[in-house]
């Protein structure tokens, strides 16, 4: 997917570009993958192991005739094979503590994929915000502008004064100042957005028109519970648990007996055998049982071991905290959305008013029954209404984009191809 040139992109676009070029993403992916390898490295104890070596050797030794040495050389070769039966529960325990890093991975992948779509969300909206200033602004300079052309003609034909021209010429400079302002602001916000969907900079993102993003179903109490099910992060403390509880058990088979089987073929052939010998080559199989048992580590495996339940604790500890922080998320972002809907309402009647009453005041001012200062006061109401109408309408998409984010549930990671 690649934007050409400027052009809009709807939110949608957007979240599918960071969704493919973010590096962040795609080094979490690495990573779940590099989590993968380790667990197939973990699963390959379960098979047999196969040896061979071989070696040549060349060696003299003294002879019967007197100031001679004999030089024999021999060739050796060994097959052997080895297999763990997995008493002491060393292998069981590290296959599951891999197993629960894969899970971390995903589960790490799945909160980076939301953070990035919120992030790519404000990111958009910031963009949207700074363009709707400009468009707003820009229509403020313009009416600042007509009225300064106004006043002065009326000064020109006698009905007007020179106040009325400098009022008038300081309401223009100030509106391009700001407008100045709203553009600078457009710039950087289209910078940001640009390096969060990791496109080259010489483009340049425009977004949609702002519009209401949608609503939420659900009540405050059913938010908190979908939070509490689907959270990634909560699973990811009981997920660190299990690994604490696998690495602790995998400490304590160092000291527990194993045993293991093993099987060996031995090959050993004089390649240049002297006469005495009848036969050069010796060979021989051999099969067996072999018992490791370490009687006393001086207490280093169960310090190591208490380590490991002290991690459990921590886990378990940071669960109930990012339990009580996710339901504060929900709460925040659930009554902002509220207030903003009702702002939203509030702002579209402020717009309406403020328009109807710039209206009124040009009328007023051109009948001679009002005065600039109620034109400029008007212009500046209506500016401001539309203004707060615009913030109103993003905050809202704002919230409803972090309650969206505190009950996420995405796809499973392990259905994320991962980008090369």
């Amino acid at each position: 997917m690649e934007i050409i040139g400027t052009q809009p992109i709807s939110l949608d676009t957007a979240i599918e570009l960071a969704y493919r070029n973010n590096e962040e993403l795609r080094i979490a992916l690495f990573q779940l993958e590099r989590s993968r390898s380790g667990l197939r490295a973990e699963q390959a104890q379960l098979y047999p192991t196969v040896d061979l070596s071989g070696g040549l050797q060349t060696a003299s030794q003294p002879t019967f005739t007197e100031g001679l040495d004999e030089s024999l050389t021999s060739l050796t070769g060994r097959v052997r094979t080895d297999y763990d039966l997995g008493l002491s529960g060393e292998r069981a325990a590290r296959i599951r503590a891999a197993e629960e890093q894969v899970r971390l991975a995903e589960l790490q992948v799945e909160q980076t994929r939301a953070d990035l779509r919120l992030n790519t969300i404000n990111d958009y909206y910031a963009v949207q915000q700074a363009i709707e200033q400009i468009r707003i602004n820009q229509a403020f300079l313009d009416e600042a502008e007509r009225n300064l052309r106004d006043t002065e003609l009326r000064e020109e034909v006698g009905v007007g004064t020179r106040f009325d021209v400098l009022r008038a010429d300081v309401q223009v400079a100030n509106a391009r100042q700001t407008l100045t302002q709203a553009t600078s602001q457009r710039e950087i916000t289209q910078r940001q957005l640009a390096r969060r969907l990791n496109v080259p900079p010489s483009i340049n993102i425009t977004t949609l028109a702002v519009d209401i993003a949608g609503t939420w179903p659900l009540s405050l109490e059913e938010s908190i519970v979908l939070a509490y099910q689907n959270r990634s992060e909560l699973e990811q403390f009981l997920v660190q648990r299990d690994l604490n509880e696998a690495q602790r058990q995998a400490t304590l088979a160092a000291v527990r007996p194993n045993l293991g089987l093993f099987a060996q073929y031995e090959l050993q052939s004089l390649l240049n055998p002297p006469a005495r010998f009848d036969n050069s080559t010796d060979d021989g199989f051999s099969l067996g049982v072999q018992l490791s048992w370490r009687l006393f580590d001086g207490g280093a495996t169960a310090a190591r071991a208490a380590q490991s339940e002290t991690d459990i604790q921590i886990a378990e500890s940071q669960f109930e905290s990012t339990r009580n922080d996710i339901r504060t998320q929900v709460e925040e972002a659930y009554y902002t959305l509220l207030a903003n809907q009702e702002n939203i309402n509030t702002a579209s009647v402020a717009v309406n008013q403020a328009r109807e009453a710039l209206e009124l005041a040009n009328l007023r001012f051109n009948a001679g029954v009002g005065t600039q200062l109620d034109v400029l006061s008007a212009t500046s109401e209506l500016t401001q209404a539309q203004g707060n109408l615009v913030s109103a309408v993003l905050d809202y998409n704002r919230a409803l984009a972090r309650l969206q984010r505190s009950v996420s549930n995405l796809a499973e990671p392990s259905d994320i191809d991962i980008p090369l």
